[in-house]
Protein backbone atom coordinates (compact mmCIF):
# COMPACT_ATOMS: atom_id res chain seq x y z
CA UNK A 1 0.00 0.00 0.00
CA UNK A 2 1.43 3.36 -0.98
CA UNK A 3 1.47 6.49 1.13
CA UNK A 4 -1.06 8.18 -1.13
CA UNK A 5 -3.53 5.28 -1.03
CA UNK A 6 -3.43 5.25 2.77
CA UNK A 7 -4.05 9.01 2.79
CA UNK A 8 -6.90 8.53 0.32
CA UNK A 9 -8.51 5.89 2.51
CA UNK A 10 -8.31 8.11 5.59
CA UNK A 11 -9.61 11.09 3.63
CA UNK A 12 -12.64 9.11 2.46
CA UNK A 13 -13.33 8.11 6.07
CA UNK A 14 -13.05 11.69 7.30
CA UNK A 15 -15.39 12.93 4.55
CA UNK A 16 -17.97 10.24 5.35
CA UNK A 17 -17.82 10.90 9.10
CA UNK A 18 -18.16 14.64 8.54
CA UNK A 19 -21.37 14.03 6.58
CA UNK A 20 -22.56 11.74 9.37
CA UNK A 21 -21.94 14.52 11.91
CA UNK A 22 -23.92 16.96 9.72
CA UNK A 23 -26.86 14.54 9.57
CA UNK A 24 -26.77 13.99 13.35
CA UNK A 25 -26.70 17.76 13.90
CA UNK A 26 -29.68 18.12 11.55
CA UNK A 27 -31.56 15.45 13.51
CA UNK A 28 -30.84 17.20 16.82
CA UNK A 29 -31.85 20.58 15.42
CA UNK A 30 -35.22 19.15 14.35
CA UNK A 31 -36.03 17.16 17.48
CA UNK A 32 -39.16 19.30 18.07
CA UNK A 33 -40.18 19.95 14.43
CA UNK A 34 -43.77 18.85 14.03
CA UNK A 35 -44.45 20.33 10.59
CA UNK A 36 -42.32 19.80 7.46
CA UNK A 37 -42.87 20.74 3.79
CA UNK A 38 -43.56 17.04 3.07
CA UNK A 39 -46.22 17.04 5.78
CA UNK A 40 -46.10 15.54 9.23
CA UNK A 41 -43.25 15.58 11.73
CA UNK A 42 -39.55 15.53 10.87
CA UNK A 43 -38.20 12.04 10.19
CA UNK A 44 -34.84 10.94 11.59
CA UNK A 45 -32.14 10.53 8.95
CA UNK A 46 -29.19 8.12 8.88
CA UNK A 47 -26.11 7.94 6.65
CA UNK A 48 -25.48 4.62 4.91
CA UNK A 49 -21.86 3.65 4.25
CA UNK A 50 -20.50 1.13 1.76
CA UNK A 51 -16.95 -0.10 1.20
CA UNK A 52 -14.96 1.87 -1.34
CA UNK A 53 -13.65 0.51 -4.63
CA UNK A 54 -12.48 -2.80 -3.17
CA UNK A 55 -13.98 -4.40 -0.09
CA UNK A 56 -12.01 -5.90 2.75
CA UNK A 57 -13.18 -9.36 1.69
CA UNK A 58 -11.76 -8.88 -1.81
CA UNK A 59 -8.41 -7.71 -0.42
CA UNK A 60 -8.31 -10.63 2.03
CA UNK A 61 -9.12 -13.09 -0.74
CA UNK A 62 -6.33 -11.65 -2.91
CA UNK A 63 -3.87 -11.94 -0.01
CA UNK A 64 -4.88 -15.57 0.59
CA UNK A 65 -4.23 -16.39 -3.04
CA UNK A 66 -0.76 -14.95 -2.67
CA UNK A 67 -1.39 -11.78 -4.63
CA UNK A 68 -0.85 -8.33 -3.26
CA UNK A 69 -4.33 -7.23 -4.28
CA UNK A 70 -5.19 -3.67 -5.07
CA UNK A 71 -5.65 -2.56 -1.50
CA UNK A 72 -8.69 -1.17 0.20
CA UNK A 73 -10.68 1.67 -1.27
CA UNK A 74 -11.86 3.42 1.86
CA UNK A 75 -15.51 4.14 2.46
CA UNK A 76 -18.24 5.73 0.37
CA UNK A 77 -21.58 7.20 1.31
CA UNK A 78 -24.32 5.06 -0.23
CA UNK A 79 -27.02 7.53 0.69
CA UNK A 80 -29.06 9.09 3.44
CA UNK A 81 -32.11 7.15 4.52
CA UNK A 82 -35.16 8.29 6.44
CA UNK A 83 -36.44 6.37 9.41
CA UNK A 84 -39.85 4.93 8.61
CA UNK A 85 -40.96 4.13 12.16
CA UNK A 86 -44.10 5.74 13.49
CA UNK A 87 -43.73 9.17 15.08
CA UNK A 88 -44.12 9.60 18.82
CA UNK A 89 -47.51 10.81 19.97
CA UNK A 90 -47.51 13.31 22.81
CA UNK A 91 -50.58 14.66 24.56
CA UNK A 92 -50.48 18.47 24.22
CA UNK A 93 -53.92 19.90 23.42
CA UNK A 94 -52.57 23.49 23.32
CA UNK A 95 -50.06 22.77 20.54
CA UNK A 96 -50.93 24.32 17.15
CA UNK A 97 -50.42 20.96 15.39
CA UNK A 98 -52.50 18.94 17.86
CA UNK A 99 -55.10 16.58 16.45
CA UNK A 100 -58.71 16.87 17.65
CA UNK A 101 -57.95 14.25 20.33
CA UNK A 102 -55.16 16.49 21.74
CA UNK A 103 -52.20 14.39 20.60
CA UNK A 104 -49.29 15.82 18.61
CA UNK A 105 -47.12 13.69 16.29
CA UNK A 106 -43.51 14.39 17.30
CA UNK A 107 -40.33 13.35 15.47
CA UNK A 108 -39.03 9.84 16.18
CA UNK A 109 -35.66 11.18 17.39
CA UNK A 110 -33.95 10.14 20.61
CA UNK A 111 -31.46 12.72 21.84
CA UNK A 112 -29.45 10.00 23.57
CA UNK A 113 -29.17 7.94 20.38
CA UNK A 114 -28.11 11.00 18.40
CA UNK A 115 -25.46 11.92 20.98
CA UNK A 116 -24.06 8.37 20.86
CA UNK A 117 -23.96 8.57 17.05
CA UNK A 118 -22.19 11.92 17.31
CA UNK A 119 -19.59 10.55 19.71
CA UNK A 120 -19.03 7.52 17.47
CA UNK A 121 -18.57 9.72 14.41
CA UNK A 122 -16.17 11.97 16.33
CA UNK A 123 -14.05 9.00 17.43
CA UNK A 124 -13.99 7.56 13.90
CA UNK A 125 -12.93 10.95 12.52
CA UNK A 126 -10.17 11.17 15.15
CA UNK A 127 -8.96 7.67 14.26
CA UNK A 128 -8.66 8.69 10.61
CA UNK A 129 -6.74 11.83 11.60
CA UNK A 130 -4.38 9.65 13.65
CA UNK A 131 -3.85 7.38 10.63
CA UNK A 132 -2.96 10.40 8.49
CA UNK A 133 -0.55 11.62 11.16
CA UNK A 134 1.09 8.18 11.33
CA UNK A 135 1.48 8.01 7.54
CA UNK A 136 3.00 11.49 7.55
CA UNK A 137 5.39 10.53 10.35
CA UNK A 138 6.46 7.35 8.51
CA UNK A 139 7.08 9.33 5.32
CA UNK A 140 9.20 11.86 7.21
CA UNK A 141 11.25 9.06 8.81
CA UNK A 142 11.74 7.44 5.40
CA UNK A 143 13.08 10.72 4.05
CA UNK A 144 15.50 10.99 6.99
CA UNK A 145 17.02 7.59 6.08
CA UNK A 146 18.41 9.07 2.88
CA UNK A 147 20.52 11.67 4.70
Amino acid sequence: MSLFSSLSISASGMTAERLRMDVVADNLANVNTTRTPEGGPFRRRRVLFTPGQNSFGAALGAARRGGAGTGLGGVQVAGISQDTSAPRRVFDPGHPDAAPDGYVSMPNISTVTEMVDMMTATRAYEANVAAVQSAKHMAMKALEIGR
